[in-house]
């Protein structure tokens, strides 16, 4: 099967950062699913993969996790799906990725495709749907119910990939008022057609930006980048026994600011469930079909922002390099090979 994978940590310019490759294909066994991928979409946890996880001495690693696709064959444990059936997931971080034509992946953490997106679309939506969900609903418990109303959101980075989504849930499914961040123009309209009730500009402090609009204090924030750099202004806009759930990786927090407040803190990281198999690993499958639901009702809207063409080593360089620019709006999706 074709494939696209790296022998050494590069940078993303760099000829080898990425290559096209022939590798066996694999087989199923267990709960697994083989999977014809059709589409991917690259998220910032590809680039930080590529850059500090090298593979041991002459090995290929294959990474990529969102995918859309079709089985193609079971395994013998697998009850949930067959073969022929077009599907969406996120993978895990602990098996082979989706860059490559056929993908082995245990059905806890699959479900059925959205029947009115194509491929491209679909794959934009698993890995920051189930973030955005687990997040929102999980770690800040947040009420799924419209009609509790008064409290606010604060999601910062709102127009990338996670919070494109993350938007879309919080004013389709709650009755929080939703802030969001974004620094330029398009970005800024990007989120406020998403649903946004205010958008703030994250390159200003956040907490002057909160009092600029009047706003009270904010009940729940959704830090989903460079947390270490607004942590300070967090600790200030955050009101009293509120939430911040993060998904980044901050080198330094000093998570003693919260303490006056009694602010809780909420790490949200949506591999855990399929790297540990944590007893609950199938509510994965029953969130991607409740998304897949909600994006047939017309409720949420995929958040695909660019198509970078086919699956292979050049567009996927291309790929990275906007991710690590910061400038991504939306998901990048790349189809078929």
């Amino acid at each position: 099967m074709k494939a696209v994978a790296y022998r050494a940590s590069h940078p993303a310019d760099h000829a080898e950062a990425l290559i096209d490759v022939e590798l066996p294909d694999p087989q199923a066994g267990g709960r697994d699913l083989l999977v014809e991928v059709k589409a991917v979409s690259v998220n910032p946890v590809d680039t930080k993969i590529r850059k500090n996880v090298a593979p041991a001495d002459g090995e290929l690693k294959v990474i990529g996790w969102d995918a859309a696709g079709v089985v193609k064959a079971v395994g013998p444990d697998v009850t949930l799906f067959k073969p022929g059936d077009e599907v969406w997931y996120a993978g895990s971080l602990t098996r082979p990725g989706t860059n490559s034509e056929l993908h082995l992946v245990d059905e806890r953490i699959v479900g059925y495709k959205p029947k009115s997106l194509d491929f491209g679309k679909a794959a934009a939506l698993p890995l920051t749907a189930i973030t955005a969900w687990e997040l929102l609903f999980e770690r800040l418990a947040v009420s799924r119910d419209p009609g509790v109303t008064g409290k606010s959101l604060l999601v910062i980075g709102a127009a990338g990939g996670v919070g494109s989504i993350l938007v879309q849930l919080a004013r389709r499914l709650t009755g929080l008022t939703i802030i969001a961040t974004a620094s330029r123009p398009d970005t800024a309209e990007w989120v406020r057609q998403l649903g946004a009730h205010h958008v703030i500009d994250h390159s200003k402090p956040l907490d002057e930006e909160i009092k600029r609009l009047g706003l009270p204090p904010v009940n729940y924030v959704a830090a989903l980048n460079q947390t270490d750099q607004h942590f300070a202004a967090i600790a200030e806009l955050i009101a009293p026994q509120g939430k911040l759930g993060l998904i980044d990786d901050p080198g330094q927090l000093d998570v003693s600011k919260l303490k006056r407040k009694s602010v809780s803190l909420h790490w949200e990281f949506m591999f855990t469930r399929s790297m540990f198999e944590t007893a609950d690993m199938a509510q994965q499958h029953a969130l991607l079909n409740d998304v897949a639901q909600l994006v047939d009702s017309g409720v949420l809207k995929t958040t695909l922002g660019e198509r970078y063409g086919s699956i292979n080593a050049a567009n996927l360089k291309r790929a990275h390099a906007l991710i690590e620019s910061n400038r991504a709006k939306g998901k990048i999706v790349l189809e078929g090979f």
